[in-house]
């Protein structure tokens, strides 16, 4: 009998029903945060943008990836629909986007400022649950910061959703 899986995407996921997907100004201004990311690499011979490789990671991760190797897997078979959509591009003109490599993928993710992404994308789930919330009772204010983190996270988890699903 299989053991059963330690990753909280699954329940995380269940989280997403009710929750509205974030808006096309909203995911430009995620992108914009996570263009202000340090990147661990050296400038030179960079082919494919920070942001495009956490995104896609992102999505890999949310359609079920449990791996570096599994995550590389599914970028490769991403529709190049979606590897544009995340900001990636084509080496040649007449060719489609290319995913990035294994190797890629795990230097940027081992390698990334994981405060500088925290503080990024906790900053754009910040601006999106700010929405004029009534002043809470001091007695209920760890319940509600629980339950604003909850939001939050299942908000970024619906933005990735959004770009993890395959035709």
């Amino acid at each position: 009998m299989p053991a059963c899986s330690s990753s909280p995407i699954p329940p995380g996921l269940g989280q997403l029903v009710g929750v509205a997907p974030p808006s096309s100004g909203e995911i430009a201004g995620l992108f914009a945060l996570l263009a202000a990311v340090p990147d661990p690499r050296c400038r030179r011979g960079c082919r494919h943008p920070l942001v495009f490789v956490v995104a896609l990671a992102a999505c890999a991760v949310l359609a079920g990836a449990c791996s570096l190797a599994a995550i590389a897997e599914w970028a490769a078979d991403a529709p190049p629909d979606l590897l544009i959509r995340l900001g990636g591009s084509g080496r040649e003109p007449d060719t489609g986007p290319a995913a990035p490599a294994e190797a890629t993928v795990r230097s940027v993710l081992q390698r990334i400022d994981g405060d500088a992404l925290d503080a990024a994308i906790g900053t754009w789930l910040a601006g999106r649950s700010r929405g004029g919330a009534a002043a809470q009772p001091a007695a209920l204010e760890p319940v509600v910061k629980r339950q604003a983190h909850i939001s939050r996270v299942a908000s970024v988890t619906a933005a990735w959703k959004d770009w993890a699903v395959l035709s």
